[in-house]
């Protein structure tokens, strides 16, 4: 199944919360522990994709794949926020999880080709969103 995640609403560039700065942020997709897919946070829509294995047993519904995180029955895949300094290093401040147990509700007529995760990446403070995605700012659909 592929589980393609789109962004919209990102919160900019810089981001100014009390005395922490964080400038020339950026968003990703987790894979291990390297985000991949860099996107800028000031770009005005971001997608990524990435396959993932559906595995049904007597336990139930397993999800397997290079950006899966966390053990069985709690597994998500993370978006990552980090700032890119003048040498091009990524430094994670700040994740979203997407839990994969969600997605088990699209699952009515068997398993799909694909699930489409819109997410809108500022949260109500207007900083990156982070924590666990949930309606209203998270909408799942079969693509």
């Amino acid at each position: 199944m592929l589980l393609e995640i789109r962004g919209h609403r990102l919160p900019g560039p810089d981001w100014y919360a009390g005395v922490c700065a964080r400038r020339n942020i950026h968003c990703g997709l987790q894979l291990g522990r390297d985000p991949h897919e860099l996107v800028r946070g000031g770009t005005e829509h971001a997608v990524w994709s990435v396959e993932l294995r559906v595995l049904a047993d007597d336990d139930g519904i397993d999800f397997r794949g290079r950006a899966v995180q966390g053990r069985r029955g709690e597994r998500f895949v993370y978006l990552t926020w980090g700032e890119i300094d003048s040498a091009g290093a990524f430094s994670m401040f700040r994740r979203a999880k997407l839990m994969l147990a969600d997605l088990v509700e699209l699952f009515d007529d068997g398993v799909p080709d694909k699930v489409i995760a819109e997410v809108d990446l500022t949260d109500p403070q207007g900083g990156p969103r982070c924590a666990r995605l949930k309606p209203p700012a998270l909408t799942l659909s079969v693509g």
